[in-house]
């Protein structure tokens, strides 16, 4: 894997790259997300996917990897870009905000293996990274018109995925900048061995970003810090990447954690990859 860091010497692309020259024949691949209904019909298809709402109700991740095991049918979660803000050995922890505020978010991810009969993925580091409230990445600040110091590890983290495949992250809501809609970039690595705080080794079987329903995402963009945020914003409809697919493409399943947008958010996704 190739890595834009100053640190290597190499020249990171502007932040519109984060398009990137992928074009339309990116392998769009499906998942079940949320305890959608699916059906298969002539093999490995999925009749339904669930949409991103929100609720004050409990989520129900567990029961739909459980559903999608029993049943032996699930399908690929959207493989895309990883974008020019990825950098190696990511800190494995829970909570990746570290000295970034913003409205936070819960993450609860379920990771089931389409080569093992949709089964949960134990044993699975689930990596993710994203830009802070004013569209900043660590590794890369100044690159989306801010300067301040940059200690390279900010809103970048991952977890193993427990026997259930599921894995919990903390993270704060995404800001945005020119040319792409709110988003989080998403890796899966197998075989990864655990250091004191990091990983080493292992093999990457899923790339992938994740996205937010547009109504939340304005209301929260309206409050601050991401309100200094004076970078025109690309709407979700709009953005290069998602392709309009709902859960299928990585829209969220939201669940507001209070009444106010500032008590934050749990979302959910269950991921389907192929160890194979």
């Amino acid at each position: 894997m190739t890595d834009n860091t100053s640190a290597s010497g190499q020249t990171p692309e502007p932040a519109s790259h984060d398009v990137d020259s992928v074009d339309n024949t990116v392998n769009r691949r499906r998942v079940l997300i949320g305890g959608a209904a699916v059906a298969a019909v002539g093999g490995l298809t999925a009749a339904g996917f669930a949409s991103a709402a929100t609720a004050n109700a409990e989520t129900t991740t567990g029961a739909s990897a459980a559903a999608a095991a029993s049943t032996g049918v699930c399908s690929l979660t959207a493989e895309v870009t990883e974008g020019p803000y990825s950098l190696t050995g990511a800190l494995v922890r829970e909570d990746v905000r570290e000295d970034r505020d913003g409205v936070e978010v819960q993450y609860t991810f379920t990771v089931v293996d389409e080569a093992n009969d949709c089964a949960p993925l134990a044993d699975a580091l689930v990596e993710i990274w994203h830009c802070d409230a004013l569209g900043e990445y660590s590794g890369f600040v100044g690159k989306n018109g801010h300067t301040e110091t940059d200690d390279g590890t900010f809103l970048r983290g991952g977890q193993m995925t427990d026997s259930n495949g599921q894995v919990s992250l903390i993270s704060i809501w995404p800001g945005h900048y020119v040319s792409r809609a709110v988003h989080v970039h998403m890796r899966v690595h197998t075989d990864v061995t655990l250091t004191d705080d990091s990983y080493t080794g292992g093999s990457i079987i899923h790339t992938g970003q994740l996205f937010f329903d547009a109504d939340i995402n304005t209301e929260v963009q309206a409050t601050s810090p991401y309100s200094d945020n004076t970078t025109k914003e690309t709407a979700l409809a709009d953005d290069t990447i998602y392709d309009d697919g709902g859960a299928s493409s990585g829209l969220l399943t939201l669940t507001a954690l209070g009444d106010s947008v500032s008590d934050g958010y749990a979302a959910t996704l269950t991921v389907g990859v192929s160890s194979s």
